[in-house]
């Protein structure tokens, strides 16, 4: 797909293959499903992300040093979290709570980096971000649900596969694409325009799931 539309694979195959799993999987997760079901997106969410901060760094850019990876907060934090879950040792409440606000902080300043790169969002760049903001969610889908079909998945099970398939790409990819250099204005257009689509994607998702 790249190569047919003269694109830079680095810059689209990351965006293609990463959902917003996160800001926006987890609210709808935990909005369509209930908090029964809520540990099966946060899994979801988590594997996304350390193979985000992994493999996609390395597809993203070839210079992303493995060691620099592994030892990013993400990365650390993703590890301590499952050590936790499996452990069943909890943060004591004073640290989980300022923790819980240091997190909340940073999400807002994600978004003012995306949009601080959207000013200079030129009108060249529409086109490869409509491609990336359409390829996300349908490439998304096209696997998903055969995916569900062949695991035998059943009930909410399936619905949150099919939904986390049908989600725009992840903002955190701009992150990285800032970081090596690899087109950020044009991985930006196609994070926008992706989350702008997907107010037709994820009610699409939600009917093919329900």
């Amino acid at each position: 797909m790249a190569r047919l539309a003269n694109t830079q694979p680095r810059t689209l195959v990351p965006v293609v293959m990463f959902t917003n799993a996160g800001n926006m999987g987890l609210p709808l997760a935990l909005l369509a499903f209930g908090p029964e079901y809520f540990g099966a997106a946060v899994a979801l969410f988590s594997i996304s992300n350390l193979l985000h901060f992994s493999v996609g760094a390395h597809i993203t850019s070839r210079h992303a040093r493995t060691r620099d990876l592994l030892l990013s907060p993400l990365m650390i934090a993703s590890a301590l979290g499952l050590a936790s879950a499996l452990s069943g040792v909890r943060v004591p409440d004073p640290l989980f709570t300022g923790m819980k606000l240091l997190g909340d902080a940073m999400l807002p300043l994600m978004l003012f980096a995306l949009g601080v790169r959207l000013t200079w969002l030129r009108r060249q760049d529409v086109p490869r971000g409509l491609l990336g903001a359409f390829a996300r969610p349908l490439v998304g889908l096209a696997v998903a649900v055969p995916l569900a079909w062949a695991l035998d998945l059943q009930g909410a099970a399936r619905a949150q596969l099919i939904l986390f398939g049908a989600l725009p790409p992840a903002a955190t990819q701009f992150l990285l694409a800032d970081r090596y250099g690899q087109e950020p204005d044009g991985v930006a257009a196609m994070i926008l325009l992706g989350n702008a689509l997907a107010l037709l994607f994820v009610p699409l998702g939600l009917a093919l799931a329900l």
